[in-house]
């Protein structure tokens, strides 16, 4: 497994540091826009550009890869990417935000998309362990981010100088890395009407989860600059709501095996419920026991999105799978869109509690809905249910990654095959060289007759 591990990790290091990057710049602009005064409802409209253009990158990148490459993609969208966070800093002005976030968004759900395919392609066996590696090195790399802020603060361009940075140099482990073509990119074939017929209880949680997941990342920031904490604490306080996403998910997912998951669904919104209404008191946890209350709050909040994917699969041939978890991926990114505009909306009315509040009505929702399909739909078979894989939003491509779309067995080598037998990777072409025949004046040498008494030019096989 170590092995498996170490051949993709310039792939996952280049990861991290991109999503280090995005990590801090989601933070940066929640407390820069606060400090220019913008309203609690024009920041949240920014924030959800992003995720706007994460629906639109979703349905246009595998398109533009199949046109130009995975190697031209990725160049053009890192340059964008790393350009748009600089531009934030240079112009300060909602709407040019709203702009280059919804760009931002596109950029980086294509480098993510590129990235996970050649990562999916090099890896071969071990994929649930690679799959949850890269899962928790995604959670925690977003969370280290936040705490450079405090180098520069907000109202510095520095700051986003570093951004613009953190995407230039992510690209580095990744550009010198000796990877195959990666198969075409495909979008989902499975309608979103049929899902739901399929699977309606894994799609209202993919949905809710992604409106309370968006609040989290688009205003967790703006929350703690309106309660009075200092840039670096802002920065504490929402890397604590990520990491307890990531510390708390696998032993509530596992919890989720062998149960009814709708009942889970439940117990985890009331839960997560329980603890908006403690942030919204927040007058009454000062220092530390706010952090505590940040990471509780995250860990139930982030929980949701994968046991919803989980309750899907059950409902799922193996065969549907696959598309099923990419239709999921839609539903999510339309409520992560929707969820910074409304509590962006419920901050302007009601205050930094507005905030906690918002999130505690989406989780609400989600229990009488759940509870809705609860009475009219029956559970599923318990020979039928599957194990629960950690995971959290990702891009279309890396769901390949998950053991449950794919048979790990029929894709690892025979065991007798050896390095030096299997046959070299096909490297990735430039479609622009394809049609080159040489310097003007090449003279093409004549065809000669081999030994076998074929013709052909020095050098074919």
């Amino acid at each position: 497994m170590l092995s498996t591990v170490f051949s993709v990790q310039s792939l996952l290091a280049g990861m991290g540091v991109l999503l280090a990057g995005s990590g801090l710049l989601a933070t940066l602009l929640g407390l820069r826009a606060a400090e220019e005064g913008f309203s609690d409802g024009t920041i949240g409209l920014v924030m959800s550009a992003f995720y706007l253009g994460y629906v639109l990158g979703t349905l246009t990148i595998p398109a533009i890869i199949r046109r130009v490459g995975h190697i031209r993609t990725f160049a053009a969208l890192a340059a964008i990417s790393s350009a748009a966070a600089i531009l934030h800093g240079l112009w300060v002005e909602p709407w040019f935000w709203m702009l280059l976030r919804l760009i931002n968004g596109v950029t980086l759900l294509g480098l993510y998309m590129v990235i996970e395919s050649w990562i999916n392609e090099k890896v071969t066996t071990h994929r649930g362990q690679v799959f949850g590696i890269y899962m928790m090195v995604s959670l925690f790399a977003y969370g280290a981010g936040q705490f450079l802020i405090g180098i520069y603060g907000p109202m510095e361009v520095s700051t986003f100088a570093i951004v613009g940075l953190l995407f230039s140099l992510g690209l580095v482990p990744i550009a010198l890395t000796r990877v195959s073509q990666p198969p075409p990119m495909e979008t989902t074939r499975l309608p979103l009407s049929e899902l739901f017929r399929l699977a309606p209880t894994g799609v209202i949680g993919a949905a809710m989860s992604g409106v309370i997941t968006g609040t989290i990342y688009g205003m967790a920031a703006v929350y703690a600059n309106r309660v009075g904490l200092p840039d670096t604490q802002v920065a504490t306080f929402v890397a604590a709501i990520i990491v307890g996403g990531g510390l708390l998910q696998w032993p509530i997912g596992r919890l989720s095996d062998g149960r009814d998951r709708r009942y889970v669904l439940i117990v985890i919104s009331a839960i997560g419920g329980a603890f908006s209404v403690l942030l919204a008191l927040q007058d009454w946890f000062p220092g530390w026991t706010l952090f505590a209350l940040a990471l509780v709050f995250g860990g139930f909040s982030f929980s949701l999105y994968a046991i919803s994917v989980a309750q899907t699969n059950d409902r799922l041939s193996s065969d549907q799978v696959l598309e099923g978890t990419r239709g999921l991926l839609m539903v999510n990114g339309a409520g992560s869109a929707v969820g910074p505009m409304i509590s962006g909306l419920a901050m302007g009315w009601f205050g930094a509690a507005g905030f906690p509040l918002f999130v505690l009505a989406a989780l609400g929702t989600m229990i009488l809905l759940v509870f809705w399909r609860i009475l009219i739909d029956a559970p599923v078979p318990d020979e039928e249910r599957g194990d629960y894989v950690f995971t959290h939003r990702t891009s279309a491509a890396g769901l390949e990654l998950d053991p449950r779309t794919t048979d790990e067995e029929t894709e690892s080598p025979p065991a007798h095959e050896h390095v030096s037998d299997a046959a070299p990777p096909i490297y990735e072409t430039d479609p622009a060289w394809e049609d080159y025949e040489g310097p003007p004046g090449a003279i093409d040498e004549p065809d000669r007759v081999n030994d076998s008494g074929s013709s052909g030019r020095r050098g074919d096989a």
